[in-house]
């Protein structure tokens, strides 16, 4: 395959992955306020845990080397525990258009790490890009009102940048251990952890639950903790980490328009301003030159 169509489906793997996870938030809120931070955030690994042990039974997959297993540890610390608890507790008490804001700044976080941890050199136009995107973001926050942080906003903003780094890092190994194997193996080496504190957090009111509840939580756990990550860490191995982490610009929008359908939130004359600007900052991005260490970039 020519490096350009190589390109165009490295963005629409990562586009995919992006629409997956736009509903991770709102399904999120949802199903906490049934379940609670611990259950939703460290339960959905323990479900994804069983869909992959199956495919791993099925597919008689081989153990990771010791090298790959130091970097799965980064992936499963951010994707798998951080990013899931974190935002499962903040969703307790944020809307979902708050943390869709917050979560907007994950593209400049993960091309940052990828630059140190796959050797990417993006250009100056595409850092211009990154920066005017992040500061529409920050401009709609303030907008908002979001000039007080709460904890819960720490808590998100912690979860950007460790989940950016778990997205650098995965969408490196993704290229000699595979896309899907990645958020496997993750998945795989946390959800042990996991199963006492859920266990211990269950209740038999939960049980009773209505369907909305449990049909957001098993979204959760099978799409956004597992098939979300395979399509996402595809496009990145494919496509470039920095190149193709630029398209989670539009993974705010497309939250809070999910937000308005399910959450009856309502967009803004602003909201979509601001959503123009930073699908403009996403195509720029998308085309600036991206280079590995050691060659020549012409910006």
């Amino acid at each position: 395959m020519q490096g350009e169509n190589r390109g165009k489906l490295g963005l629409l793997l990562g586009l995919v992955g992006v629409i997956c996870f736009s509903l991770t938030l709102p399904f999120t809120s949802i199903a906490v306020a049934y379940f609670g931070a611990t259950v939703v955030g460290l339960g959905r690994t323990v479900v994804a845990a069983i869909v992959v042990a199956v495919v791993f039974i099925l597919k008689k997959q081989q153990l990771p080397t010791l090298r790959q297993f130091k970097s799965l540890l980064i992936v499963a610390i951010g994707v798998v525990f951080a990013f899931p608890l974190l935002t499962s507790w903040a969703m307790g008490s944020l809307p979902v258009s708050h943390g869709a804001v917050e979560l907007a700044l994950l593209p400049l976080a993960t091309a940052g790490f990828a630059m140190f941890r796959a050797g990417e050199k993006p250009s100056l136009k595409f850092w211009i890009s990154s920066v005017i995107g992040s500061l529409a973001v920050i401009g709609y926050a303030i907008y908002l009102g979001l000039g007080q942080l709460q904890f819960a906003d720490f808590a998100l903003l912690a979860a950007v940048i460790i989940l950016g780094l778990s997205y650098a890092e995965g969408g490196l190994l993704a290229k000699e251990l595979g896309s899907w194997q990645v958020i496997a193996w993750a998945i795989m080496m946390g959800a042990p952890f996991f199963i006492v504190p859920v266990v211990l957090n269950f209740s038999a009111d939960m049980l009773h639950a209505p369907l909305q509840a449990w049909f957001s939580f098993m979204y959760l756990a099978i799409v956004s903790q597992f098939l979300a990550y395979v399509a996402w860490y595809s496009g990145m191995a494919i496509g470039g980490i920095a190149r193709v982490s630029q398209i989670q610009y539009l993974q705010p929008f497309l939250m809070i328009l999910v937000a308005t359908v399910f959450l009856d939130e309502t967009i803004t004359w602003f909201t979509l301003m601001i959503a123009v600007i930073v699908v403009i900052t996403v195509l720029v991005g998308k085309n600036a030159p991206v280079s590995k260490r050691g060659e020549r970039l012409d910006n």
